[in-house]
């Protein structure tokens, strides 16, 4: 057993010590750029955001949905599947448009310690406006970047076969693929976090989030002069 394993297996170890240790730990270091993206940042949302989350599910057409959930889900499917996001134990990510509208949402479906190894499941749906646009693709390396910081060593798509935008996704960053008729397995085998994944999410996270209160502040400020406006002209 090497060093990087046996801190692994340490209970007194806490999960961002186990990252920052194992310095002989080879692994392709990833640029904050690959992650944050140029005129679209990735969000963290909460559940505050929930709303956003059904609106922008909703406004997928019958294919989209079929394609993200596997089978044809409808508007009561999807407000369960919502109801049921657990914003505190997993990780549910979004890019907003100008409009501060939500047009990509990504799950990171993150296993409870108690439940066999330590894996997540990623799961996107993107507007149709921004296909095409390597969306998908930025918010499953981010994902992978947050798997990586919680300590989980195996991230794994469920697809339909015929979800050829998602497992070329996957293809791209290594995954090994197992078909099982209409449907396909990815599995994405990760490196332990580090310095450098931990120093990648901290500082993206912080900057865009600042910027996310911001847009959420100033679009509270116009809704509030708005009303005014409105209760001027009506008395």
């Amino acid at each position: 057993m090497n060093e990087s394993e046996s801190l692994q297996d340490d209970p007194l170890m806490d999960s961002w010590a186990k990252v920052v240790v194992p310095w002989n730990i080879e692994f392709k270091p990833i640029g904050i750029s690959s992650v944050m993206g140029g005129l679209n940042s990735i969000f963290h949302l909460s559940a505050e955001h929930l709303k956003g989350i059904e609106d922008h599910l909703l406004s997928l057409n019958e294919q989209d949905r079929y394609l993200r959930f596997g089978y044809h889900a409808k508007e009561e499917h999807i407000l369960n599947y919502v109801q049921g996001l657990d914003a505190k134990r997993d990780r549910l990510l979004g890019i907003f448009d100008d409009d501060h509208r939500l047009v990509a949402f990504a799950h990171l479906s993150l296993t409870r310690p108690d439940e066999f190894a330590p894996c997540a499941e990623f799961g996107v749906s993107v507007d149709p406006s921004l296909r095409g646009q390597g969306v998908g693709s930025r918010l499953f390396k981010y994902a992978c970047l947050l798997a990586r910081n919680s300590g989980i060593r195996m991230l794994f798509i469920h697809a339909l076969s015929e979800n050829t935008a998602m497992i070329n996704i996957a293809k791209r960053h290594g995954a090994t693929l197992e078909r099982h008729g209409s449907e396909t397995e990815c599995y994405v085998k990760l490196p332990l976090g580090d310095f450098n994944s931990l120093m990648i999410q901290w500082s993206s996270q912080y900057l865009n989030q600042t910027n996310l209160n911001l847009k959420e502040q100033t679009q509270r400020f116009w809704s509030f002069l708005h009303d005014v406006q409105s209760e001027r002209q009506r008395v």
